[in-house]
């Protein structure tokens, strides 16, 4: 690893060492080779682009989807004395002749812009006039069709290459299953790619699944059981954003809402408000991007069931991107069901359509089965893991499980009885007993099974299937078309030699999650004291700037701050997250209320 590096991380950027992966990254990037990176939420990306940005005798243009995350990118940069600008349509006439200017003086390191203006007639000749030796391209999730938030604007950066096919391109992205991966490679014409797929295990979240009764009850109070912590709550549609937001107001939370029906300045304002600790909680659309780069959000509540499943992993990646341990909670219901297949019928195209029942299916077996919601997730992504992660619902026990043997034996015995050759409906309808023709041509109705759970409904037996699946005691054969088979396990449950249980989430624990001061006591921090009026001294500076926050400082460092209480310049350096621009900067004005503190106490 080039040394210069290893000095940009600890001065710039106040790191002692590099996380996993970021090191391969950089090491690729700065010998001139292309990288496709898929790393989480938190796991380190911008700056495995901004130490080559520093590093390279050039310009690095970063391609960033979202006009307020590039804002956020850029306060934060140039917090850390990083010289960056972006170019977008939020700027005037003046403002963007100055950073022209500042660009062709090489002034500029770092060049944030957006595909739309990347795409505008001539704009990529124009890069020819500057000395670009880097482009990074940030969510490029959002260039794969089967993404889930894919983006026509950004399939002109598969100009990219032929324009500048001698400078190293890498792409990053927090989601991405490995079809999408390929089609981003492909796209971008990546050459002979390093190729790096962090794990998507986010160990700082909890993942709790409850059973949706009265939903702006449920929400309110979890908040309440959080006072004073940043949260988003995701509603499906705008209607039910706008509900959401008003009862929070009523209950005297500070919530405001966010959706793609306010004008452009009320979005900005919302988001601003929320950025700088001004409202606690955002109510948003699962549908609509908010590009949110704050750090400190400790929760993420999903009022509905999410549309997909990298969808709702991107959505609860936004909480603790700081590192710190917070809580992701859905709440889901059959009604759920219903409403996300009035919307999927709707679409036209046979080939989208299909791909929303995958989604809806993988979520409600999420969302209903007695599995570890971290496996789950996990091996949605292609990456392996044992289960009993101890930080989600079902491997604490949160979730009641509900003994039902006897019914999985109805399923199983239908299954056995039809030589392990039909799909979930067939095995549905014989179970319930229904009158179909495919059940007649095949004497389906002659079994023995034939009926014996017509007293129960399509989305129990449904449910129970989902269960078998998730426990791995049945299959889909996907070589033969989805039929189920038994695997060893489902023998021994249809022969009685072990128990078969489901998981019946229950709703008479209260909110439940852990409250913030939960939070900080874990791994021995005890001095609230101290971290509140650092966090008060912390929202004074931002407010002087008119940056958010957590620009300044991330609550992880402030929470590292208390529990070290450097005395003097030496010792702030020790801290997470302090380089030596943010000691210039800001060791005088947090030093004195450490040391204030101290001797008070």
């Amino acid at each position: 690893m080039n040394n210069d590096a290893r000095h940009i991380l600890s001065s710039i950027f106040g790191y002692d060492s590099f996380r996993e992966n970021q090191e391969a990254v950089i090491s690729a990037i700065l010998s001139g080779r292309d990288v496709f990176t898929s790393m989480p939420t938190g796991g380190g990306k911008s700056l495995c682009y901004q130490i080559p940005g520093l590093l390279f005798d050039g310009l690095t243009v970063v391609i960033s989807p979202l006009i307020a995350l590039m804002k956020d990118q850029v306060d934060d940069a140039l917090t850390k004395g990083i010289p960056a600008a972006f170019l977008n349509s939020t700027l005037k006439k003046e403002e963007v002749s100055e950073i022209y200017s500042r660009l062709y003086r090489n002034e500029i390191k770092l060049l944030y812009l957006s595909p739309e203006r990347l795409a505008v007639d001539g704009y990529i000749d124009r890069l020819h006039e500057l000395k670009v030796a880097f482009f990074a391209i940030d969510e490029a999730h959002c260039l794969s069709e089967w993404g889930h938030d894919f983006r026509p604007d950004y399939l002109f950066l598969s100009h990219i290459r032929n324009s500048f096919p001698d400078v190293p391109m890498a792409a990053f992205t927090a989601t991405a299953t490995k079809t999408v991966q390929d089609d981003i490679i492909r796209i971008l014409k990546l050459k002979q790619p390093l190729t790096v797929r962090a794990s998507f295990d986010r160990k700082e979240l909890s993942y709790q699944v409850r059973k949706k009764t009265d939903v702006l009850s449920q929400i309110s109070a979890f908040i309440k059981d959080h006072p004073d912590e940043s949260g988003i709550v995701y509603r499906i549609s705008r209607k039910d954003v706008e509900k959401t937001a008003a009862h929070l107001q009523k209950q005297g939370i500070k919530a405001l809402h966010y959706h793609a029906g306010l004008t452009k300045e009320e979005r900005t304002s919302n988001q601003e408000l929320f950025n700088n600790d001004e409202v606690d909680v955002i109510c948003a659309t699962t549908a609509f991007g908010m590009g949110i780069n704050k750090n400190n959000i400790r929760y993420v509540i999903h009022g509905d069931l999410p549309k997909s499943m990298e969808g709702y992993y991107q959505e609860t990646g936004r909480a603790g991107r700081d590192g710190m341990d917070s809580s992701c909670v859905l709440f889901y219901g059959p009604g759920d069901i219903a409403r996300q297949k009035y919307f999927i019928d709707q679409i036209d195209d046979p080939q989208e359509q299909s791909k929303c029942k995958d989604n809806l299916h993988t979520l409600v077996r999420f969302s209903t089965v007695n599995v570890c919601r971290r496996k789950q997730i996990l091996e949605y992504f292609g990456e392996a893991h044992s289960g009993a992660c101890g930080n989600c619902d079902v491997c604490t026990d949160v979730t009641e499980k509900v003994e039902a043997t006897v019914d999985a034996q109805k399923v199983l015995s239908a299954i056995a009885r039809t030589d392990q050759g039909f799909g979930i409906n067939h095995i549905i309808d014989i179970v319930r007993g229904a009158n179909t023709e495919k059940i007649r041509s095949k004497n389906h109705d002659k079994l023995k099974t034939f009926g014996v759970g017509k007293d129960k409904s399509k989305i129990w037996w449904r449910g129970i299937i989902n269960e078998l699946i998730g426990q791995q005691a049945i299959f889909q054969d996907s070589d033969r078309y989805n039929v189920l088979c038994m695997s060893e396990l489902g023998q021994r449950i249809l022969f009685g030699k072990v128990e078969f249980c489901i998981s019946e989430i229950s709703a008479s624990r209260g909110p439940g999650g852990p409250s913030r001061d939960d939070l900080l006591d874990r791994g021995g921090f005890k001095d609230k004291a101290l971290f509140s009026l650092l966090k008060n001294k912390r929202t004074e500076i931002a407010q002087e700037h008119h940056v958010p926050p957590y620009i300044i400082f991330t609550d992880k460092t402030l929470k590292d701050m208390s529990v070290l209480k450097p005395r003097n310049d030496d010792e702030f350096l020790l801290v997470s997250g302090v380089g030596e621009k943010k000691l210039e900067a800001y060791g005088p004005r947090f030093l004195p209320v450490i040391n204030t503190y101290l001797e008070d106490n």
